[in-house]
């Protein structure tokens, strides 16, 4: 099940870090169609945040078609997000993962790192550059989904 994680200072409304949290997770195969969401009531305990909030982020995802509430049984996930090419266990993230400690080595810290990867991200997405010829420019992110910071930009 999905652990949320609400960065107050991010800047980012609490409802939108709960989608995209959600969306991380199911582009990373972590939430699966059929899995269930936590109720709000459990996300409030967590969290401590307004559980009008927590219903409010689920909407959207609904209004999504990503998930669907199950009256007396909960919000469950209906469709996925994930790639093969994205895997949890995939070549990209393992060469994702070399890079991010090869820049950890160099002396970059976690903001610097994001910075250079989101520079990275828009310059080839935004110039319509193909995807050839910038190792480990490829989406991954950090697993705020499973116990870290971030949320769905890459983060």
């Amino acid at each position: 099940m999905i652990e949320y994680r609400i960065e107050r200072r991010s800047g980012v409304s609490t409802y939108q870090q709960i989608v995209q949290q959600t969306k991380q997770a199911l582009r990373l195969g972590l939430l699966q169609p059929g899995d269930k969401l936590p109720t709000a009531r459990e996300v409030v305990e967590l969290t401590a945040i307004n559980p009008n909030t927590v219903l409010k982020a689920y909407r959207e995802l609904e209004r999504e078609g990503l998930v669907e509430p199950r009256p007396g049984l909960g919000t469950f996930v209906r469709r996925s997000l994930a790639r093969p090419e994205a895997a949890a266990d995939g070549p990209l993230r393992a060469d994702l993962v070399g890079w991010v400690d090869q820049a950890r080595g160099a002396g970059l810290e976690r903001e610097d790192i994001a910075a250079l990867m989101a520079s990275v991200l828009e310059q080839r997405f935004d110039t319509g550059v193909s995807g050839t010829g910038v190792s480990g420019a490829g989406g991954g992110g950090s697993d705020a989904v499973t116990g870290g910071a971030g949320s769905d930009t890459g983060a």
